[in-house]
């Protein structure tokens, strides 16, 4: 890392340690429409204005805030649903600021479609004798940690409310249980499997790996369409390439530029991956951390510099939404 780096590296983060206290929680005023685990939604004659805040999950629970992620999350996702219009349609209408998108309202399908490339994270941890049964698939079990699959795979999960967990299904089950048609479970699958293939090689031209990622769809004019986020930090796992092969070959995990770093950090201090009692508070060390390996995937995803916008999010938003009401 050049010294230029180093430097901007260390202005960003004494401005997240700046706004520890400013980042944007939540909306309470006007009240939202639904609240998700990270975004507060309002609901407009037909339209859905989506604000990332700025709190982050982890195995299902809201655990604090990250200074400037939602405009983080904000900015990769407009990235992806702009630039994969090709595949499937979206529900992505404007921008108005830099942690709220306005979209087409969608009724959603219950499901949360996650696609592999890698063997890592919550299948990872998963027998390896039982690996894929609970989504109706067969997974070789000389397959090595972080290594990657032939093909890729996709292990659905149920769209669960706040605070419950999503559980893992097959598509045959969830079509069972009217969670989707058997059409639009085979075009969400062709969909997925092709959004993974572009990301993939986007991903490798930005010197990433596209690790696995969870899509959700819904249906507008009675279409699919692609709704929520898109090969984001916070629905994707990435690695750095050039780094792979060495840390495997060593024994080591790959370079994460993920979520999964705060995963890591919580399991390493002493939560047991099942009882949200164990949960470890999220410090501030955490936090800031966590801000910059945001910052850091952002930028080298995108291949431009993120800057932050001044810490006034709350009125910003609730200024947009008092003139467009």
């Amino acid at each position: 890392m050049s010294l230029m780096d180093l430097k901007l590296l260390a202005g960003y983060e004494a401005a997240v340690r700046k706004n520890l206290q400013t980042a944007l929680h939540s909306i309470e005023n006007p009240m939202p429409s639904y609240r998700g685990k990270v975004r507060d939604v309002f609901a407009r004659n037909g339209t859905l204005w989506i604000v990332a805040t700025d709190r982050v999950s982890a195995f299902d629970k809201v655990l604090g805030t990250v200074p400037f992620k939602g405009a983080l999350l904000t900015e990769q996702a407009v990235f992806g649903l702009t630039n994969t219009r090709h595949i499937v349609q979206n529900h992505l209408l404007d921008r108005p600021c830099a942690q709220m998108m306005v979209c087409r309202e969608a009724v959603p399908i219950r499901l949360e479609m996650i696609v592999r490339g890698f063997l890592a994270g919550s299948l990872l941890r998963e027998p390896p004798e039982s690996r894929g049964q609970q989504y109706g698939i067969h997974i070789d079990e000389s397959i090595k940690p972080y290594a990657p699959f032939p093909v890729p795979i996709i292990t659905p999960t149920t769209k669960a409310d706040v605070g419950e967990h999503d559980e893992p299904i097959s598509l045959e089950q969830a079509v069972s249980k009217n969670l989707l048609t058997h059409q639009h479970a085979s075009e969400i699958s062709e969909y997925a499997l092709a959004l993974f293939a572009e990301g993939s090689r986007f991903a490798r031209a930005q010197g990433l790996l596209l690790v696995d990622t969870k899509y959700e769809f819904g249906l507008i004019d009675g279409k699919v369409a692609l709704i929520d986020e898109i090969h984001t930090a916070d629905s994707s796992r990435y690695w750095v390439e050039s780094t792979y092969a060495e840390r495997l070959q060593a024994g080591k995990a790959p370079d994460m530029l993920d979520k999964e770093r705060l995963r890591q950090a919580l399991l390493a201090a002493g939560y047991d991956g099942v009882n949200l009692s164990t949960l470890p508070a999220l410090t501030d060390d955490m936090r800031v951390d966590l801000a910059c390996h945001y910052s850091q995937l952002t930028e080298t995803h995108l291949g431009k510099k993120f800057v932050p916008e001044p810490d006034n999010s709350s009125q910003r938003i609730q200024q947009i939404l008092a003139s467009r009401s």
